[in-house]
């Protein structure tokens, strides 16, 4: 069998749209670097309303957001501002520690707001934990087109081709559009690797693909993914961590104890504010959604 885990996602029903969250599950914790894994939409938001992540803190990984339609924007303690569109991955490293917000612009809130895409968390590996915060907004990424296939790689190295997207432990991430018909092969040099297929139909190795389902695949094995009738899909993985990660809310690092520390900062106002956006912030919760598994 080319797949050894099918994981389905927990879905959370934010009233305009649904996120749907395969990692960190039970049957889950990780997936190479990756250690959260959301999908959200495809969603039609009311005219004039829109997404609203009040400020929020991260420490010890780097949050990937991608999206397929619609747009967001981003502000962070860094005094960051940037609108993320399709085709351009925002990379933010939190390191020893950063807050940001996430909410739809004016001009969609006008139209009625578009959400498609997918929101990932990358543990950094040991060493590198506590590095100072950054951010980055990449666009020019390397498309690979084959016929029936455009594969849009953002990080890493696939095909042939190389993200300009930083990494911190070696890193794959790509999004597939099949049409009909198309097909291309994933990969086997990765430790680590899953398929989430994100809209349409699609198969891997002949076995058909369930919409949202996180598929981990077997180690060292080539496989072909393929569409009859057109559709997307995400490819996400890695090198495996040979150390455990906690997660508890948004903090994840590899000690207990620096996560009780971060919510203490947090509870404290110990953490930067959000230029731009500093009237509001998301209290520290007592019983969070996203907590470690043993």
């Amino acid at each position: 069998m080319s797949i050894t885990k099918a994981v389905t996602p927990v879905s959370h029903d934010l009233g305009s749209f649904t996120v749907r969250r395969a990692v960190p599950s039970a049957e889950c914790r990780m997936v190479g670097p990756f250690v959260f894994v959301d999908q959200f939409g495809p969603a039609q938001l009311d005219l004039g309303s829109g997404m609203d992540v009040r400020p929020h803190p991260h420490i010890c990984l780097a949050t990937v957001t991608w999206l397929f339609e619609g747009a967001i924007d981003h502000r962070d303690s860094l005094g960051t501002y940037s609108t993320i569109h399709p085709g351009t991955v925002n990379l933010m490293t939190a390191g020893k520690g950063i807050v940001h917000s996430e909410r739809s612009p004016l001009d969609e809130r006008k139209a009625g707001p578009r959400l498609y895409g997918m929101q990932t968390w990358l543990a950094l590996p040991d060493g590198r934990e506590e590095i100072d915060p950054a951010f980055e907004a990449v666009g020019d990424l390397p498309l690979v087109s084959d016929g029936g296939v455009e594969a849009r790689i953002i990080m890493g190295g696939l095909w042939g081709e190389t993200a300009k997207t930083t990494c911190y432990a070696e890193t794959i991430y790509a999004e597939i559009v099949l049409a009909e018909g198309g097909k291309i092969p994933i990969e086997a040099e990765a430790d680590e690797r899953a398929v989430m297929l994100v809209g349409g139909e699609g198969s891997l190795d002949g076995q058909p693909l369930e919409l949202y389902t996180l598929y981990v695949l077997k180690p060292g094995e080539a496989m072909t993914l393929r569409s009859d009738k057109g559709g997307r899909a995400m490819l996400l993985g890695g090198e495996a961590f040979p150390e455990r990660r906690h997660v508890w809310w948004n903090f994840v690092a590899s000690s207990r104890e620096r996560i009780e520390q971060a919510k203490a900062d947090w509870r404290d106002g110990r953490f930067g504010k959000v230029p731009g956006d500093e009237a509001e912030f998301i209290p520290l919760p007592e019983k969070p959604l996203t907590v470690s598994y043993p």
